[in-house]
């Protein structure tokens, strides 16, 4: 089963079983209702959850949330997932409109520039105003391309392909 990234626990918040959560996802709304169910793993990068959860309740906090679980009312229930990850399985995904992706379905496509393969996509970085993408290209260092409208011009997920435009300086 696939499970996909919804936030990191960073700490816990007052005596009453409350995690403060950095939000991962576009969709908090969804993620963080009252009844919705999170799977709880030690990192990232495991396969197995530790512990399946159901959100009580949350509410948004200064860029965080503040999450309450059903059946954790103490401290002590919830302490002892600090600095874990709250994801959900790949059937909770949300339906996007048409010519939105998630960042998981572009991992691996074929990076077209002017009708010419320049190498595929590796990862995706989300560190400032705009994500960057890492194109692995044969015989040659990464390339990092910001997902801006004049640099990114077309994904198409059906051709397993992105259409770009390299900005002089960036090769």
């Amino acid at each position: 089963m696939n499970y996909f990234n919804v936030a990191k626990i960073v700490n816990t918040r007052g005596l009453r079983g409350e995690l403060k959560v950095i939000s991962y996802t576009d969709f908090p709304e969804e993620r963080f209702k009252s009844g919705a169910e999170l799977q709880i793993f030690k990192t990232e990068k495991d396969e197995v959850p530790v512990q399946t959860v159901t959100v009580k309740n949350a509410k948004e906090y200064k860029g965080s949330f503040i999450v309450t679980l059903e059946g954790m009312n103490s401290i002590n229930d919830v302490e002892k997932f600090k600095g874990m990850i709250l994801k959900v399985e790949e059937d909770q995904l949300q339906d996007l409109e048409e010519g939105e992706f998630y960042l998981h379905q572009i991992i691996g496509l074929d990076v077209i520039e002017n009708d010419q393969k320049i190498g595929t996509i590796k990862e995706v970085l989300s560190y400032g105003p705009n994500d960057v993408w890492v194109v692995k290209r044969p015989n040659q260092n990464d390339l990092l391309l910001p997902y801006l409208k004049d640099v990114i011009l077309n994904v198409d997920l059906e051709q397993g392909a992105v259409q770009v435009s390299v900005p002089e300086g960036l090769d």
